[in-house]
């Protein structure tokens, strides 16, 4: 296969394998919306509403479906609103109205209108309207197209139609001093057909795009030429302390004191691609995996291919956020080329079929653990909590800079300073990122071997010399 058919076929697999995807996790999120109720109504939590003004109005809102027909063969959504009074024997009132209707009735009173809601904790924003006291009742007036009030739970139950409503919850006998608790809840006949269409939809786009997207990407790897036979597959027998997956990167002696300042921006061509080129990394793999559980074989264009996306992205992170070690800025390609920042893996001739099922997670667990410290954030802090709605538990997490971009950024900022790159911070952060890829490719399926838990600092490999280093660009002749 041609370069190019590959390259093509590699897009157009993965611009239909992402929304694919995209569109099978909707469908599934929507059959568990679609069922997840027993009333066939999909219910946030109860939240306490409570404000000192007459009335407490939804926010304005667009217009809902305005070239939508008044009546449909089908349900296109029914709000149902509960609204209970804090104190038991004060009557509430709530009710739906055009919002034109209900803000002249408004006009004058003192009300509040809400603005935001925000979850854990619960905290609800209001716009004060000053005014008086309304000149009715709420029940008096004849705007409400959906209504109720009592004392204890009112419940209302809306089929929604087009136009712009609003939301009016009041004392029924329209005194001021509003405390309830509030629930709402949603139901639609669209919900399970969407649901189903999301669905098909997605498994025909992976039927086609997953092919189209492993024919390409072991295409390009086929045009990947492999490293040398490399003595790694050697290095047992010759006592070398080498590991089967080697990075290397050594200083640019013409790195100049600014241009780590920038770098981040002028690789932001390389963070699109590097994102479409992951993408395809993570199905290759999982296809790659499925092939080792059957045949205790990688295959090899895949192997070239994921060997590429991992060398890729190691020169534009030792370009421009991993290291800084480079000003030269890194060749479009998963080929080895001659740059400062490289990284090989030994091809695998036999790979074990029962450590495919463990070794990603379970025997990767020591070493993701200690990964995670270098590189991700420090001071993070994780909250978990359960809530009462449909959604169930959430968590939230804090961020920080990584320990591996803290280093870099003292190395930067010394460089900046001094004009030079110190060589101890240089070979200790390399370390750290020849752990990361070893862990990497562990992880990845590629090499059976467990990553030693060991800081190899320093340019390249142990027993192992770097390549070679760039040609030095010779300065423009001078004018006579």
């Amino acid at each position: 296969m041609k370069k190019t058919a590959a390259i093509i076929m590699l897009i157009l697999g993965i611009l239909l394998t992402l929304p694919g995807l995209g569109a099978l996790a909707g469908g599934a999120v929507a059959s568990a919306v679609g069922t997840i109720q027993g009333d066939g109504y999909l219910t946030s939590g109860t939240s306490r509403f409570s404000v000192s003004s007459y009335a407490l109005t939804s926010p304005r809102a667009d217009s809902i479906g305005d070239d939508v027909p008044g009546r449909l063969p089908f349900d296109v959504g029914t709000l149902r609103l509960r609204v209970e009074p804090v104190a038991a024997d004060k009557p509430v009132f709530i009710g739906i109205a055009p919002q034109a209707d209900a803000e002249q009735y408004l006009s004058g009173v003192h009300h509040s209108e809400l603005l935001n809601i925000r979850q854990r904790p619960f905290r609800a924003e209001y716009r004060d309207v000053p005014g008086g006291n309304p000149a009715s009742p709420p029940a008096d007036q004849r705007i409400w197209t959906a209504s109720a009030s009592g004392t204890g739970a009112q419940e209302l139950t809306w089929n929604i139609t087009p136009g712009t409503w609003e939301v009016v919850v009041m004392n029924a006998d329209a005194s001021a001093g509003i405390d309830v608790q509030a629930q709402a809840g949603f139901r639609s006949d669209l919900i399970r057909p969407a649901a189903m269409g999301l669905l098909v939809g997605g498994i025909i786009a992976l039927l086609i795009g997953v092919p189209l997207l492993i024919i390409g990407a072991a295409g390009l790897g086929r045009h990947t030429v492999p490293p040398a036979p490399s003595p790694a597959g050697t290095a047992a027998a010759e006592g070398l302390p080498g590991y089967p997956a080697r990075l290397y990167g050594e200083i640019d002696p013409a790195l100049t004191r600014w241009m780590w300042l920038v770098k981040w921006f002028l690789a932001i061509p390389h963070f699109i691609l590097l994102f479409f080129l992951w993408f395809a990394f993570a199905i290759t793999t999982i296809v790659a995996g499925f092939a080792i559980l059957f045949t205790g074989r990688y295959p090899r264009a895949l192997f070239d291919f994921n060997v590429g996306v991992l060398r890729w992205n190691w020169r534009v992170a030792f370009y421009a956020y991993a290291a800084v070690g480079t000003d030269l800025y890194p060749p479009f390609t998963l080929k080895r080329a001659n740059y400062p920042a490289d990284f090989e893996v030994d091809y695998p001739q036999r790979l074990s079929r029962g450590l495919v099922l463990v070794k990603w997670w379970l025997l990767a667990v020591p070493h993701l653990l200690l990964v995670g410290a270098f590189a991700g954030t420090t001071g993070a802090v994780w909250r978990w909590q359960a809530d009462d709605n449909v959604f169930g538990s959430t968590y939230e997490r804090g961020s920080g800079l990584s320990l591996l971009g803290l280093l870099v950024l003292v190395a930067a900022v010394i460089l900046l300073f001094t004009g030079r790159y110190q060589r101890p911070l240089f070979d200790f952060i390399l370390g750290i990122d020849r752990w990361i890829y070893r862990v990497l490719v562990y992880t990845a399926l590629m090499r059976d071997e467990y990553p030693p838990f060991r800081l190899d600092q320093g340019a390249a490999e142990p027993g192992w010399p770097a390549p070679p280093l760039p040609p030095a660009v010779p300065p423009p002749p001078v004018a006579p």
